[in-house]
């Protein structure tokens, strides 16, 4: 028997498969994420440009019927809920125009339809009101650089007027590079230390007159050095995982919060 056919984005079996005019088939969820991370509704495989964007309408019988492993697995701890599952699926998105997450199936009609089409999608978010500024209600896409904080269009118009203020993804850029810099640092600084305990121990006085003495010394050196060592390992770790946020916006709230502590 020959193998189920496979989308080309995911590399796996069709999710909901969705045919574009060109004729190629894509995962609705795989295409409407290439179409809205690229900005341009294009066909990843012969690279047609559709001037508008394409109703798109999925074939069940590319399905393999069953339910899919993602509406099967129950949620975990410190995963967000869909808005919409009766059953509480975990969302993969979170949407900041209707201000609600959702699982994979309800995320469905975003890809869909036109006019959903164009809302900002974000990585699942738990506290969606933290990306909208509270006293305009508006999108925070702004960042002031005089005062260090994210803010919406109407705030630079108004408190923050005359102010230093770039979009949101420029100041990600930038603060991403100063990440990758402490991080550098602090992998230097635990070599520095890893360094001085191989010294240390290779330089053990154990033919002095105080053999145990020294060794004595030279321990208590070493454990001071190795707290210091798995504390810098600590924080370089916790570095790793900011650098792994996708959203810009919540990229630096978490940047803002890190630095602060």
């Amino acid at each position: 028997m020959s193998e189920p056919p496979k989308c080309c984005i995911c590399l796996d079996e069709f999710t909901s498969p969705a045919s574009l005019p060109c004729g190629h088939c894509f995962c609705l969820g795989c295409i409407g994420e290439y179409w809205r991370i690229h900005g341009a509704c294009q066909c990843p495989l012969c690279k047609a440009i559709f001037p508008t964007r394409p109703q798109l309408k999925t074939h069940q019988t590319l399905n393999a019927g069953a339910p899919s492993e993602e509406a099967t697995v129950p949620l975990k701890a410190r995963e967000v809920p869909c808005d919409f599952c009766p059953q509480k699926h975990r969302a993969v998105k979170s949407c900041l125009d209707c201000m609600a997450s959702y699982c994979a199936a309800h995320l469905e009609p975003h890809y869909r339809n036109e006019a959903l089409g164009r809302h900002l999608l974000i990585s699942v978010a738990k506290n969606l009101e933290d990306s909208v500024c509270r006293l305009h209600g508006k999108r925070l896409n702004k960042f002031c650089r005089s005062d260090q904080t994210c803010i919406c269009a109407m705030c630079a118009q108004t408190d923050h007027r005359g102010h230093h203020i770039i979009s949101v993804s420029r100041e990600a850029t930038k603060k991403k590079v100063k990440l990758k810099r402490r991080r550098m640092k602090l992998q230097q600084a635990v070599q520095e230390r890893l360094s001085k305990v191989e010294k240390i121990k290779l330089s053990a006085d154990l033919g002095g007159e105080h053999p145990d003495e020294s060794w004595a010394q030279n321990k208590e050196l070493i454990r001071r050095l190795e707290e210091e060592i798995c504390e810098l390992q600590r924080r370089k770790a916790e570095l790793e995982q900011l650098s792994q946020i996708e959203d810009d916006l919540h990229f630096i709230q978490k940047f803002l919060l890190s630095a602060s502590s």
